[in-house]
């Protein structure tokens, strides 16, 4: 009765307004208070910021942010410091733009700085590959320095550091060095006797080092850092006052850096021919001793490095101070080291030692010669290479401490450059285009966490570059010639095709339809399917850009292969529309169509997805090889836009290639159905050569 009486209460009364129920007058007027404290709190809000339409500056925030702040300098000064001994990989791709791009982002310049210590292993190819590689990623250098211009100035300061009693000539074996560093198992350590020598007595060493007194090994300049501190120096005791159990635990934290136990500054060569300063040298200083004060020569005031250089920051700070390049606890003075997370990409190879052993082969299971420099044997102080976990026999393309005898294991690839590696230079050749590197870089993100990803990441992130900034071609592989039997033999029909439907800025142009054209062999089958929809005996199928479809009506093969090299067909408006279109070539002597082409398709190198833990010091990881790392369609053909795309080229028109560092490797486009491709440096006037950049997301399901 009460939902009867609350119903009867809506019906309006004769002349006036209808009633409605408490429950909903209730209702009604929590809505308009909710209503109008809304419009007063909105009345009440500041005018809303608008949104900037400018890009985020990946430099300017997180991380590299919290850099700047540290040391907000007006002058920014960076530098890529490479050694040129080796070809430079993706990771320094991360390198080079982190460093470049944190100075350009604060109104800053990068130097790029050749760490040219150590004169056996420098080769000119090195040097010029390097400065090709920051031209192409898009930067210029401020300045190119390198190490050795500043040999003379390196050399005093070494006196200098040894007369203020900071460092010492050793005469001790590699292994007795180590000993006394504690070995491998950083136990006990202990001071040799050379290292209560006089200051006096270590600088006429040290210059007997100088002009050659001494053979290589016989002799080393030593930092004096903190090898003789002994633990009971630092251990804290109950009744400690605060500063003193600080200062303690400085103590202790430098005294168990390996990076601080005694490092090498100088050490003799006996292969001491110089590339720029000739036979004037007989030592040559380290890494460890050259990094900081060439940074400090140069103006430095961010020396921004990976973190595996982060326990190496106390001996940078250490030396700088003890010339009084820095004051102690300040980052004021001095360029001021930090480091962020390097770029690591899974199933790849990027060891300098092993890529020798991928190139030229390498000889296994010998026995190695003695290690010349004794600096080289303090496992503690050098840092591995990218994915080395152990020390293995050298490979046959660098035969300095190669092996005498052993098992032979040939060549894996073609060379630094060969499109299955991960060099710049192989990442270039394979048609990576630099922007589509950068970005990946970059969306990694810059943190003190190691960037972690995959091979196939790098793959859909260089896809989606492209999408939008290459032409689009018909490219067949394997091609099977058609012949339309229904046609004269001077059919020809222009068809007007655009390089990119959704880009009218990229044009179009003419591509001839005729009695012969040429599909791809993965588009036929010699018996219908039901599940298959391109060409097959009595069935039809459309053609890309064409007006009408085709149906075949008959096949031949080669008797003494089986294979299919000519299909039958006919082309009209007559023909029903089938359930897909396919891509073809036609064949039109008048306009140099097909263009014939040598298709490179690249997989995986190794069948294993951490090629890294495979047995490289006994060639177990030629056995795991992808014997499909490579494949060729050596008879490839390809549409006459091509010629008009190669004379465009680059694409796309930007960073370094867009000023004068375009090679073939820019000459990109999307073979329709296919893949995007790239022109390879072994191409010739009369025939054109492939490699597949990435392939289409489109490839595992096409039907």
């Amino acid at each position: 009765m009460a939902d009867s009486e609350a119903k009867l209460t809506d019906v309006p009364v004769e002349g006036g307004e209808p009633k409605i129920s408490k429950r909903q007058a209730d209702k009604d007027a929590k809505k308009a208070a909710a209503k109008a404290k809304k419009e007063a709190s909105k009345a009440a809000a500041p005018a809303a910021k608008s949104v900037s339409n400018e890009p985020v500056d990946p430099f300017k925030q997180g991380w590299l942010k919290g850099v700047y702040n540290e040391k907000p300098v007006k002058e920014v000064h960076t530098r890529f410091p490479p050694e040129p001994n080796g070809y430079l990989h993706i990771g320094h791709a991360k390198a080079i733009t982190v460093n470049f791009g944190f100075a350009k982002s604060y109104g800053g310049v990068c130097n790029l700085r050749f760490d040219d210590t150590n004169p056996a292993k420098e080769e000119e190819r090195y040097f010029t590959s390097i400065k090709e590689m920051v031209a192409w990623l898009g930067f210029e250098p401020h300045r190119i320095t390198h190490s050795s211009d500043d040999f003379d100035r390196l050399y005093d300061l070494a006196e200098e550091l040894t007369r203020r009693g900071k460092a010492y000539v050793c005469h001790c074996t590699g292994e007795e060095i180590n000993r006394g560093r504690g070995g491998k198992e950083h136990g006990s350590r202990s001071v040799c006797s050379h290292w209560s020598r006089s200051a006096e007595g270590n600088i006429e060493a040290l210059r007997a080092m100088r002009d050659g007194k001494f053979k290589a090994g016989e002799a080393l300049l030593r930092m004096k850092q903190f090898l003789a501190v002994k633990p009971e120096e630092y251990a804290a005791a109950v009744d400690d006052a605060a500063d003193v159990k600080k200062e303690k635990a400085r103590l202790k934290s430098l005294a168990e850096n390996p990076a601080l136990w005694d490092c090498a500054a100088y050490r003799i060569k006996s292969e001491n021919y110089h590339h720029r300063t000739g036979l004037k040298w007989r030592i040559y200083p380290t890494y460890e001793y050259t990094h900081c004060l060439s940074d400090t020569f140069e103006g430095i005031s961010h020396s921004l490095c990976t973190t595996e250089f982060e326990t190496l920051r106390p001996a940078y700070n250490w030396l700088l101070e003890a010339l009084d390049f820095k004051t102690p606890s300040s980052e004021e003075k001095g360029p001021m080291q930090r480091e962020y997370g390097r770029l690591n990409v899974e199933g790849t190879i990027l060891s300098k030692r092993r890529i020798a052993m991928l190139v030229g082969g390498a000889t296994v299971g010998g026995t190695s010669e003695p290690v010349e420099d004794v600096a080289d044997e303090l496992d503690a102080v050098t840092l591995e290479e990218d994915g080395d976990t152990q020390p293995e026999v050298p490979s046959s393309d660098a035969k300095t401490n190669g092996s005498s005898t052993g098992r032979e294991i040939p060549p894996v690839v073609r060379d630094w450059d060969d499109p299955r590696l991960f060099t710049l230079v192989a990442i270039r050749r394979r048609g990576v285009p630099p922007g589509a590197l950068k970005k990946f870089v970059l969306d990694q993100g810059v943190t003190k966490a190691n960037s972690n990803t995959m091979t196939h990441n790098l793959d859909s992130s260089v896809r989606t570059y492209l999408e939008r900034t290459v032409p689009r071609l018909m490219l067949v592989l394997d091609p099977i010639k058609v012949v339309f039997e229904n046609l004269p033999d001077d059919f020809l029909e222009e068809r007007e095709v655009p390089f990119d439907p959704k880009d009218p800025a990229k044009g179009t142009h003419k591509i001839p339809l005729t009695k012969t054209i040429y599909i791809d062999r993965d588009d036929f089958r010699e018996v219908d399917d039901p599940d298959f929809f391109r060409l097959a005996p009595g069935k039809s199928v459309g053609l890309l850009y064409a007006e009408h479809p085709v149906r075949c009506l008959s096949f031949t093969k080669d008797n003494s292969t089986g294979v299919v090299t000519e299909i039958k067909a006919e082309y009209g408006s007559h023909l029903s529309a089938g359930k897909a279109r396919i891509h073809w070539v036609g064949e039109s002597a008048a306009h140099n169509s097909p263009v014939r082409a040598e298709a490179r398709i690249f997989n995986p190198l190794f069948k294993s997805t951490k090629p890294n833990e495979l047995d490289w010091k006994n060639g177990g990881y030629y056995n795991d090889v992808n014997p499909e790392s490579e494949v060729i369609f050596p008879n490839a053909m390809l549409e006459a836009g091509f010629r008009e795309i190669k004379d465009r080229a680059p694409w796309p028109e930007e960073e370094g290639e867009a000023h004068g560092t375009a090679d073939v490797s820019s000459i990109r486009f999307q073979g329709l159905r296919t893949a995007y491709f790239c022109m390879d440096r072994d191409s010739t006037e009369g025939k054109v050569i492939l490699n597949r950049i990435v392939s289409l997301k489109e490839d595992a399901g096409k039907k």
